[in-house]
């Protein structure tokens, strides 16, 4: 069955960098199309960025875009998120995800990685 951990939270401070791992298992890593989403604390899921199958097209969020890279590694079933300069409102429950559809939320997820931004 689908599998996917996610590693790399933690707390770090305004302006700090933090890179995510996501270890896929379960499924053909190399053929899917791969998704981040967060969770901010009382709010809904919200898409942050994918990454075709090869990893030749990635896509973010505005409220990302220039800050967050989406990676992916083929050899390893593993997928990236490099998150530089953070903000507060970066502060969620990361997920990765395959088959994430934004319109209906739906898709197979992780348990998550915390991710607090914080002075």
């Amino acid at each position: 069955q689908v599998q996917l951990v996610e590693s790399g939270g933690g707390l770090v401070q305004p302006g700090g960098s933090l890179r995510l791992s996501c270890a896929a298992s379960g499924f053909s890593f190399s053929s899917y199309k791969m998704s981040w989403v967060r969770q901010a604390p009382g709010k809904g899921l919200e898409w942050v960025s994918d990454i075709n199958t090869s990893g030749s097209w990635t896509t973010y969020a505005t409220s990302v875009k220039g800050r967050f890279t989406i990676s992916r590694d083929n050899a390893k079933n593993t997928l990236y998120l490099q998150m530089n300069n953070l903000e507060p409102e970066d502060t969620a429950v990361y997920y990765c995800a395959k088959d994430w559809v934004t319109n209906t939320q739906s898709g197979s997820r992780g348990q998550g990685t915390q991710v607090t931004v914080s002075s």
